[in-house]
């Protein structure tokens, strides 16, 4: 896979940075977020594919990212076909550290040092160019005004950014409100992003019992969806060695 292409995961970290304080949106349901990118852009590559409400890996062959082929050899292993929710919902200790720095190492943000109470080491990051966070929001932006259906790269990213609650950060207040609604519609744009997207919120929800047949046909869920961007009490699944961007 060719580095010229920004990945799912990157943006949605980059959209989900904030410029002013260097933390992240919605850091709970954004480390369910990146595991679920990892999923859709995994699928774009061609190497798995949605079968019912699970994921199968249908081309085992390394994409050249090492932390894609790390969650495509996770799959691999499973043998069968996975249930969405239950991989998103696994455990994914330091996904979101992986990503800032992999993005620092790429130099698209840079690690600024400090303390919490004065004690507490911590690490917030900043873009280095903003360009390309308002190039990936505009993207957003294009696809919610013009009503034109997205790439499904777009699609896929819009469905994710609602999923983990990302709608009021990037378009705050009642100004705002058709603007989340919009992104909230374009789930159904892409099925394996809208799969991704309402088993992001299921495990939020505690929800994993039932298959999602709708999601997984790329429709929307009958009755309500699930609230984006709340998760219930469970293991940390972010926590790392030192405190980051949250």
């Amino acid at each position: 896979m060719g580095r010229s292409r920004r990945t799912i995961p990157e943006e949605l970290l980059l959209l989900a940075l904030d410029p002013a304080t260097g933390t992240t949106a919605q850091p709970q349901s954004l480390d369910l977020g990146l595991a679920g990118a990892q999923l859709v852009e995994l699928a774009l590559a061609g190497r798995i594919a949605p079968d019912g409400d699970r994921i199968a890996v249908v081309v085992p062959r390394p994409t050249g990212d090492p932390t894609l082929d790390s969650a495509l050899e996770l799959l691999r292993r499973r043998g069968a076909p996975v249930r969405a929710v239950h991989w998103i919902g696994g455990p994914r200790l330091g996904l979101r550290q992986t990503y800032l720095s992999h993005l620092e190492r790429c130099g698209m943000v840079h690690a600024v040092a400090g303390q919490m109470c004065g004690v507490l080491p911590t690490t917030r990051y900043q873009a280095t160019d903003t360009a390309i966070s308002r190039e990936i929001k505009a993207r957003l932006d294009s696809a919610i005004r013009t009503g034109v259906p997205p790439d499904p790269r777009t699609a896929a990213l819009a469905a994710l950014a609602h999923a983990v609650g990302l709608g009021k950060h990037l378009y705050p207040g009642n100004e705002g409100r058709s603007s989340r609604s919009r992104l909230r519609d374009l789930i159904r744009h892409d099925p394996m992003g809208g799969l991704v997207a309402h088993a992001v919120m299921d495990v939020q929800n505690g929800v994993g019992a039932q298959p999602r047949r709708s999601a997984a046909a790329g429709g929307r869920p009958s009755g309500r969806a699930p609230e984006p961007g709340r998760v219930p009490m469970q293991p940390h699944r972010g926590s790392m060695a030192r405190a980051v961007a949250h």
